[in-house]
């Protein structure tokens, strides 16, 4: 049980992090196990189709209208209502190499779809109405280990949501004492077997459903969201009991934390391979637990998810957002920095307050976190370029994360998005305007907070040439490559005086100010880089690209 530091705290900390050995590698994947390991609360079987027992490789989440792609052995993901799925799109599946498609019953009779799948020999299956596509295509993809089957059955058989009975069971599985959190160090649910032992620190925390402060509270998150693998705490004194915890994902996402105190009474010997299956458990409750608070925010935060991936069709978002299809708008990306900063647990803290002021510039706007990122989307009245009023709102709301959560963020505006067909390039947009932020300030040159894509353009363009494989090892000039070789066996700085010599434009004497060296010192190393390196500063193709390879090297170094 953890969470925010204090330096008043009283409690010791501990001080060894050790993380446990994962699980050997698993057999390859079939329909059943998957099945098996992720439980009815995820997977329900309509129909076997003859498929259970097949080896399936690649996930696809598929839209109605849309083109249904090719797949080796793989799983089609079909949104929208069944209703609407006439049956060629599932004989559509089959012929197209799925071994199953997946679909949301939402109250409907699945006996038309589960009579077509019998006849093309395609397994049918239905998921929670509010299970994520993203969240149930993560679960899937990430399904590779064999299910301990005393714990599954366990698990399985706790009703969805009730997380105090989960954590019971994990607690009777584990042999340990269980608490459940939030990624902010909220306990949301907590074990009471009257056999298994507590100590003071997860007293405090139940007592105030937030665990106690102590001083070593975020390094000891950090490790456990870094971590694939149940981490390891060893007891700093014999009054507090040793903890073992795992994160709780869906995909990338951190849902939250399960911390067991290990040695009152001592844990059973596979005590981390059953919280590793007691994590993949949780991942289905916290998942219910978010959708009941705000089961409509959830779908539309799902379907935005969908839209900046480019994985659902503009008709389809739009139902779901609540917006036009032809609606303008802007992606902002929002980026938690600093050395000590664990991006997961950041975007967390953080999304909420986001989430506000965007929901205050525009009453349709929605925030999504990402792989230590937030995401938001906001409409605009027009398609020009982010106007000074969305600029100040992304500086104020910089602003404001620093000053209440003592945090530093970057935050990238995308381009105008016309309709939400183009939301995916605004989002793509965004990432590359934060990747020249994160570049500037990475190399300590001054780097302001804010930036829309139009006021980095130049250096977009040019990540975008390097992306391309402009300047990798094997394309570079030979006078490049030598003078890069150069300074790195000799300590020489023959690259950066002629790359400042080429964005002078030749001017001697502004180079020489650029570095700070004398203008004749300037002259005599650009004679000596010519001579050296067989280069002709008198050929302006050799110079263009020179200087671009030059300059593209800078950006990604």
């Amino acid at each position: 049980m953890h969470g925010r530091s204090s330096p008043e705290s009283s409690i010791p900390s501990a001080t060894f992090v050790v993380p446990v050995e994962p699980p050997a590698d698993a057999p390859d994947r079939t329909l059943d196990r998957i099945v098996e390991n992720l439980g009815p609360h995820a997977l329900h079987v309509i129909t076997a189709g003859g498929r259970l027992s097949d080896k399936v490789r690649e996930v696809v989440v598929h839209g109605p209208g849309e083109p249904l792609p090719p797949a080796d052995a793989g799983i089609l993901l079909l949104t929208g209502s069944p209703s609407t799925q006439a049956a060629d799109t599932v004989h559509g599946a089959a012929a197209a190499g799925y071994r199953a498609v997946v679909v949301k019953a939402f109250g409907d009779d699945l006996a038309r779809l589960a009579h077509a799948a019998d006849k093309a020999r395609i397994a049918l299956l239905t998921t929670p109405d509010e299970m994520a596509w993203r969240h149930l295509d993560a679960l899937i993809s990430s399904s590779k280990e064999p299910a301990l089957s005393d714990a599954t059955d366990r698990f399985a058989a706790i009703g969805l949501g009730d997380l105090f009975a989960l954590a019971n069971a994990i607690a009777t599985s584990v042999g340990g004492a269980i608490t459940i959190e939030d990624p902010t160090g909220r306990v949301i649910a907590y074990s009471n077997l009257p056999h298994q032992e507590i100590d003071e620190i997860r007293r405090l925390g139940i007592l105030g459903r937030q665990t106690p402060d102590r001083p070593t509270n975020y390094e000891e998150y950090q490790a456990v969201l870094r971590s694939e693998s149940p981490v390891y705490f060893e007891s700093p004194a014999p009054e507090y009991a040793s903890r073992m915890a795992i994160a709780v994902r869906a995909g990338t996402e951190a849902l939250g934390l399960i911390w067991v105190l290990t040695d009152r009474p001592p844990v059973v010997a596979r005590a981390e391979r059953v919280l590793v299956d007691a994590a993949r458990a949780t991942t289905l409750h916290l998942l219910r637990a978010r959708g009941q608070r705000d089961p409509e925010r959830a779908r539309r935060t799902e379907a935005l998810r969908l839209l900046l991936d480019g994985a659902v069709a503009p008709r389809s978002a739009a139902a779901q957002l609540g917006i036009k299809p032809d609606t303008p708008s802007v992606v902002l990306v929002i980026a938690p920095v600093g050395d000590d900063v664990e991006p997961i647990l950041a975007a967390s803290r953080i999304v909420d307050l986001v989430t506000l002021y965007c929901e205050a510039w525009h009453s349709s706007a929605l925030c999504v976190t990402d792989s230590g990122l937030v995401y938001a989307l906001l409409p605009t009245r027009t398609t020009d370029e982010p106007s000074p009023r969305l600029l100040k709102l992304a500086d104020d709301l910089a602003a404001t994360i620093q000053r209440s959560g003592h945090l530093d963020v970057l935050v990238g505006i995308g381009s105008c998005a016309a309709g939400l067909a183009d939301v995916p390039e605004s989002r793509a947009m965004a990432d590359r305007v934060l990747a020249v932020l994160t570049g500037r300030a990475s190399r300590g040159e001054p780097t302001p907070r804010v930036a829309s894509v139009e006021q980095v353009r130049t250096e977009v363009v040019l990540r975008m040439v390097a992306n391309q494989g402009a300047a990798v090892e094997g394309q570079l000039l030979g006078p490049v490559r030598a003078i890069r070789e150069h300074d790195q066996q000799h300590g020489t700085e023959y690259a950066e005086s002629l790359l400042t010599y080429l964005s002078s434009f030749g001017d001697a004497v502004r180079a020489a100010e650029a570095l700070n060296i004398h203008e004749n010192t300037m002259r005599y190393r650009i004679r000596r880089i010519e001579t050296m390196f067989d280069l002709s500063l008198e050929d302006g193709d050799q110079i263009l690209a020179t200087w671009l390879q030059l300059r593209l090297l800078r950006l990604i170094d």
